[in-house]
């Protein structure tokens, strides 16, 4: 069993992804988004999403939609959909994620989202094969 009292670590981790858990059908994921700064416009053709935020401010854009999000606000992302997540505040937006099945690689952490989108443009952020 794993077990996280996950706000907290979230508000830890200084990195903008950090795989924090992957099984076979799911994967746990927190994330730290500088001031300014964003997910990226992405879609996960196969993979559905849910984000919760544990501080900061921002915004999510999904489907083309914007909604205000802060502590305590959870966004469900369903496979297929165009999403973002840009930090609106003067503080980190901290967040964790959880997507299924998984999308990055087991034990993955990428300290900046330069970095992140270098390794997936590399291949290798791959999550692990069933």
């Amino acid at each position: 069993m794993e077990h996280f009292t996950i706000a907290t670590v979230a508000e830890q981790s200084a990195d903008f992804r950090r795989v924090l858990w992957t099984g076979k059908h799911s994967q746990l994921v927190v994330m730290t988004i500088p001031p300014g700064g964003e997910i990226g416009e992405e879609v996960h053709e196969d993979i559905d999403q849910i984000l919760s935020f544990v501080s900061g401010t921002g915004e999510a854009i999904v489907s083309g939609q914007t909604r205000k999000v802060v502590a305590g606000d959870l966004v469900v992302v369903p496979a297929g959909r165009t999403h973002n997540f840009v930090n609106t505040g003067k503080n980190p937006l901290i967040l964790y994620t959880v997507y299924g099945p998984p999308e990055h690689a087991d034990g993955a952490v990428h300290a900046t989202k330069e970095e992140a989108d270098a390794l997936e443009e590399a291949g290798k952020d791959e999550p692990p094969t069933a």
